[in-house]
């Protein structure tokens, strides 16, 4: 099964990107997981069940304890090459 997880965090500053938001980036675009887009509004991944399952664990975690307030994240199955949900 393949994965997409999109999240957010708080808060924000349009000024410059906080701590918390550069440790999230930072998670998912060093995860095993493919398709990362990073930006100043929302960030986007895909890969197997078990690595998005595992960066999200340290997403959470890292941008937590770097001043997040709030983690916004929705994490959908996505159709395999070739088949169908």
């Amino acid at each position: 099964m393949r994965l997409r997880v999109e999240f957010t965090t708080e808060p924000f500053d349009l000024d410059e990107a906080p701590p918390h938001a550069l440790v999230a980036r930072e998670v998912i675009q060093t995860a095993d997981l493919d398709a990362v887009d990073v930006g100043p509004f929302g960030n986007t991944a895909e890969g197997g069940t078990d690595e998005v399952l595992i960066a999200v664990g340290s997403l959470l975690r890292q941008a937590l304890g770097a001043g997040a307030t709030r983690v916004s994240l929705q994490v959908s199955v996505i159709a395999e090459e070739g088949s169908e949900l």
